[in-house]
């Protein structure tokens, strides 16, 4: 007799989870990757066919459809606090002072943990499935971004036991491999690459596609676990615990006795943090009885019966070949030192910024000299210092140039941004790199015009390609005749040419690289006037009076779409048919809030602030962050700040978010 599809089902999920486990967590596969896929696709097939048969813990689970566009807020049960930072052995000693004076009496014991240098996260789980993941965010609340973290392969959708309710923390993280991966992959694609490999974790949580969040391979190590009959004494039997639910833990952790073992502990991953694949940042010292650790509660803002002990940055002596200068997609024009390669904090290091003019001279640095390097933070190599007995004979101080560099238009020193700037906007440069922000992935997402091409339709003159408007003429014969640009790889941009005319308005406003202006400040200019013609008309003022919009980006804004020659793109980008314009939320009949202006201040913790904002807006109001006294309506969340004191002068109505929450009829 033939297996049933449920029971095959609920063995294949069995067997592809253990196997995931296997792999991403202990690190010891012990079937080939074809097989697992195999399985998998079986698994899939199934669900497919018996979709009522998909269960939550199902490996097919982790990866769902799109995110709604903005994340849930959600207050944490208990605080995520912060740890008090230290870089002194003396301070670590001051912080078992501290802890004796408390608890004179008692015996202590401490854990040390390396502190992982990647993003916080909680987890909570119901009868032993996990039902939400949420960011720490200010500590009080954080975004809840489930659907993402299900695609981490290190996280278990079932616990190997069902505990009732419980919650877990740890920390997101990007091993060096993948981080390297991901980069290459955005070079190739034209993108900037992410400075180091806590940003990119940052950056891959609040991607809006899980999909996407799949690729990147995020990581997970648990350190935290918490229900509400605390089964364990110490915080080393908890981690122990955790293991045995299947997280991550990591292992390089020690039980220290006395301070002088956490010490030696301490300087021991000093010396070899090099060689661990994935970043770390210090070391973490907790009471291990957890009795202490309620005995000594928290502060504020961070627990008393723990500490971080921060490593200092680590630094490397190499010889500074050459200074090239950068011009940057707003002309700015950066010096690059060019090195000797050389191995820093895990990483080959050949390239440093030096940042502007001034520092190059604050520094002295010339070519040629020795210099010592330094990641600040463990992130970005940064020249610390030139070694001056180590300068050569002859060696003369770096001249900035008083023309660009690439169409010798005279530079221009911008005092407000200490920055050097090619003001001629048609500087090669300039547009080569705004061309690759307008098609990177965050903006209109044109697969296939990465740097290589984007080099030869600037530089080409029978392309003749001056600005991004001018990609939309591009056609087959055109595109053909390109250096290894076969027909297929040609059709394929047309393509992806063609899709990104479909793409949002504030994509469209993000991708025209205005300065100061990025991709939340594009979608709330786009939600407060819904239109590229509507932004063309409003006064400085107008702009001002948008959330989140101030006085420097107001003017850049204004002055940008008020040019002859911008206005000349967005011209080439309506006749290609790219999205001008929002697309209208429609309501039908008059809504609650038909014609009313309202304000919102203070945190909400049932929606995100442009997530009310849109709320208002698909009710038949008007969300605005300027508060007058036409304004007719103030929802205030906590901490509203001095806008609910002026709405009190005005006479206003002012609303809580439970009173209106009822008036929406979400009560």
């Amino acid at each position: 007799m033939s297996e049933k599809p449920a029971d095959r089902i609920d063995g294949l999920v069995r067997e592809l989870n253990e196997h995931n486990y296997r792999y991403n967590v202990l690190n010891a596969p012990i079937i080939p990757d074809q097989d697992f896929d195999r399985l998998l696709r079986e698994l899939i097939e199934l669900e497919a066919e018996h979709p009522d048969l998909v269960r939550p813990d199902s490996p097919t689970q982790r990866v769902g459809s799109d995110l709604s566009e903005t994340f849930p807020t959600v207050v944490h049960n208990i605080p995520m606090l912060s740890l008090d930072n230290t870089y002194s052995e003396d301070e670590l000693r001051e912080f078992e002072t501290r802890i004796r004076r408390e608890l004179p009496s008692e015996d202590l014991c401490y854990v040390a943990e390396l502190k992982i240098d990647g993003v916080a996260l909680s987890l909570t789980y119901e009868n032993g499935l996990l039902v939400r993941g949420v960011t720490r965010g200010d500590g009080v609340r954080g975004e809840d971004i489930t659907p993402n973290v299900k695609t981490i392969p290190s996280i278990p959708i079932r616990l190997r036991e069902p505990v009732d309710r419980c919650e877990v923390r740890g920390e997101v993280y990007l091993a060096h491999k993948t981080f390297q991966a991901i980069n290459r992959e955005r070079e190739k694609a034209g993108e900037t690459p992410f400075a180091n490999p806590r940003n990119a974790a940052a950056g891959s949580l609040k991607l809006r596609d899980p999909r996407l969040v799949a690729k990147r391979r995020l990581s997970f190590f648990a350190y935290f676990f918490r229900t509400p009959d605390p089964p364990f004494h110490t915080h080393a039997e908890t981690l122990d615990y955790l293991q045995h639910l299947r997280f991550a833990v990591n292992s390089e952790r020690a039980v220290c006795d006395t301070l002088d073992d956490i010490v030696d502990h301490i300087h021991a991953w000093d010396r070899k943090r090099d060689t661990l694949p994935y970043d770390i940042d210090g070391v973490v010292v907790k009471l291990n009885a957890t009795s202490q650790q309620d005995k000594l509660s928290a502060t504020s803002k961070a627990p008393r019966w723990a500490i971080a002990f921060k490593f200092s940055a680590q630094q490397a002596e190499t010889v500074l070949r050459r200074i090239v200068l950068q011009v940057g997609r707003t002309g700015v024009v950066t010096p690059v030192a060019e090195l000797e390669p050389v191995l820093l904090a895990g990483t080959t290091v050949s390239r440093a910024t030096l940042h502007n003019r001034e520092e190059l001279e604050r520094k002295e640095i010339r070519e040629g000299d020795t210099v010592r390097l330094e990641k600040g933070g463990d992130v970005i190599p940064k020249v610390v210092e030139v070694i001056r007995e180590k300068r050569p004979a002859g060696s003369r101080p770096f001249r900035f140039p008083d023309a660009c560099p690439v169409c010798n238009t005279p530079l221009v020193h911008d005092k407000v941004e200490v920055a050097i700037r090619c003001i001629n906007t048609r500087c090669p440069a300039q547009v080569k790199a705004n061309i690759l922000h307008f098609a990177s992935r965050t903006a209109m997402d044109i697969e296939g015009l990465g740097v290589a091409l984007v080099n030869q339709l600037v530089d080409n003159t029978n392309t003749r390609v001056h600005d991004a408007g001018d990609l939309y003429s591009l056609d087959m014969e055109t595109l053909a005749g390109l250096e290894r640009m076969a027909q297929k790889s040609a059709q394929n941009l047309l393509d992806a040419l063609k899709a990104s005319r479909a793409r949002p308005f504030h994509r469209v406003l993000f991708a025209l690289g205005i300065r100061h202006v990025g991709a939340t400040v594009a979608r709330a200019l786009a939600d407060a006037f819904g239109s590229i013609d509507r932004l063309r008309e409003a006064s400085i003022e107008d702009l001002e009076a948008v959330h989140e919009i101030g006085p420097a980006i107001a003017r850049s804004l204004h002055d940008f779409l008020r040019a002859e020659q911008n206005r000349a793109v967005i011209e080439k980008l309506r006749a290609a048919g790219v999205q001008l314009e929002a697309e209208q939320q429609a309501h039908t009949g008059p809504g609650p809030l038909e014609g009313k202006t309202v304000v919102i201040t203070g945190a909400l913790s049932r929606w995100g602030r442009q997530q009310a904002q849109d709320l208002v807006r698909s009710l038949g109001g008007k969300p605005t962050s300027s508060l007058s006294k036409k304004t007719d309506l103030v929802v205030v969340g906590e901490n509203p700040g001095s806008k609910k004191d002026k709405a009190e002068a005005f006479g206003i109505r002012i609303l809580n978010e439970e009173a209106f929450a009822e008036l929406i009829g979400e009560g």
